[in-house]
């Protein structure tokens, strides 16, 4: 996640708030108020600049300690992974946890098949650098059979343009598809279920991540590739047991949550591959309806007091001066 991230996202947010507010004053501490949770948001998660686990090489069924792949080495299908942090498994303490490792090890299972992992992933990424992952791609050889994109954290972060973030995205899709590679895509991730970001910055972050999801899966489906919802997916568990499915930064995926991911990701993957034979595949919802229920309640109300103590605050000191 970029060392900014937190602070564009609450000047953004606050933007659109003083933009449809004619109170000046209560406009302005709003914005203070959003600024100061962003600083709050990266003094609790921090940024993780661990390196995660190498992890490509070749993958059978039964658990077998995978083959260093050189021109050479056989195998039958080529996995290849795209994305940022999550993508790469930031937050995992050992290959195994890693997500392309999961979903390699699970190919091999379903398919009895050799499969080779490549990861195109850098930690930190948004959209814009999806077109340099490919571009390396078919600078290093042929496209793989089947490409995972896992994207979408970071540009909320960021506040990249969610239609140009998604149109980016679809771009990418398309070469790919282009080349003969079957893809999957996990869009953008519920961020509500990071608790360590306050609220209501929280809210803000969270539906921007919605939207890009939505246009995210459009765009995926009009380049011909395959998105799974991952927000809604992930939502109810990620809420349930945050100590157990986050890692140590209370941002990226634990080991757990990695595995849940990749649990939701290779059925799809399997099918499209022609490979799937654990029966009918489910239908994908795409909005967190757990996240959603977070925001009814005692949390709107909780979150309209502090706004409201913290603009009288603000007028009692201007009345000082």
């Amino acid at each position: 996640m970029p060392t900014n991230g937190w602070r564009t996202a609450a000047k953004a947010g606050a933007a659109a708030a003083i933009a449809g507010s004619s109170a000046g004053t209560a406009s302005w501490a709003l914005y203070n108020y959003l600024m100061g949770q962003a600083g709050a948001a990266r003094g609790v998660i921090g940024r993780n600049v661990a390196k995660p686990p190498e992890a490509d090489g070749v993958y059978t069924a039964g658990g077998a300690a995978p083959t260093r792949w050189h021109p050479g080495v056989p195998f039958d299908l080529h996995l290849m992974i795209f994305g940022d942090s999550t993508a790469a498994g930031v937050g995992c303490s050992v290959a195994d946890e890693v997500p392309g490792v999961r979903l390699a090890r699970g190919l091999a299972e379903e398919t009895g098949k050799r499969i080779r992992l490549s990861t195109k992933a850098i930690a930190g990424a948004t959209s814009k650098g999806l077109s340099g992952q490919v571009d390396a791609m078919f600078v290093a050889g042929p496209p793989p059979d089947a490409a995972v994109i896992l994207i979408g954290a970071n540009d909320v972060t960021a506040k990249n343009g969610v239609y140009a973030s998604a149109h980016r995205l679809g771009s990418a899709v398309a070469r790919l598809r282009a080349g003969g590679s079957v893809v999957v895509v996990g869009t953008c991730p519920d961020l509500g279920v990071v608790t360590a970001i306050p609220q209501p910055l929280r809210t803000v972050v969270r539906r921007w991540g919605q939207l890009l999801a939505r246009l995210q899966t459009s765009a995926v489906l009009e380049a011909g590739g395959h998105p799974v919802p991952l927000a809604d997916l992930l939502a109810p568990e990620f809420l349930a047991a945050p100590d157990t499915m986050f890692s140590a930064d209370r941002f990226h995926p634990s080991a757990a949550g990695y595995e849940l991911a990749a649990r939701q990701l290779l059925p799809v993957l399997a099918a499209a591959l022609g490979e799937w034979d654990g029966g009918p595949l489910p239908a994908l919802p795409t909005v967190s309806e757990a996240a959603e229920s977070r925001r009814l309640g005692a949390r709107i109300v909780a979150a309209s007091h502090s706004m409201a103590d913290y603009v009288t605050s603000a007028r009692h000191q201007q009345r000082k001066f």
